[in-house]
């Protein structure tokens, strides 16, 4: 239909119109770090991949609101945590959980999240 791909290199496509304008597609628009990856630990790329489906998760469920625009998101500490939590028996580490005590004494809540929002690991 008028579409011509050139490929720049694995995994970095130009689509170019009849009018000559085009796009640069990464990874066929698969999730990039999976799709464009090479000599990540499966592990760095499980936490990265669960940060993506978390995130895709949190719009999908608020789909049917003004939630989310379009624009880029920083994902939610909450989503992080869970993310960490996720993988944490992988590492061989077992989380304990705050006692009610322990969440008021430090002032977060005993589920996280457990950092400010403005905290970045």
């Amino acid at each position: 239909a008028g579409v011509t791909r050139q490929n720049i290199k694995p995994q970095v496509d130009r689509f170019i119109g009849a009018n000559g304008k085009g796009i640069i597609l990464l990874a066929e628009g698969r999730l990039l770090n999976l799709g464009c990856a090479t000599g990540h630990p499966s592990f760095v790329m499980s936490c990265s991949f669960t940060n993506q489906a978390m995130a895709q998760l949190e719009i999908w469920a608020n789909k049917d609101t003004d939630k989310f625009g379009k624009k880029v998101y920083i994902l939610p500490k909450r989503l992080d945590e869970k993310v960490a939590r996720l993988h944490l028996a992988h590492c061989g580490a077992k989380l304990t959980v705050l006692s009610k005590e322990q969440a008021d004494y430090i002032g977060v809540a005993v589920d996280g999240p457990y950092k400010p929002e403005q905290y970045r690991y």
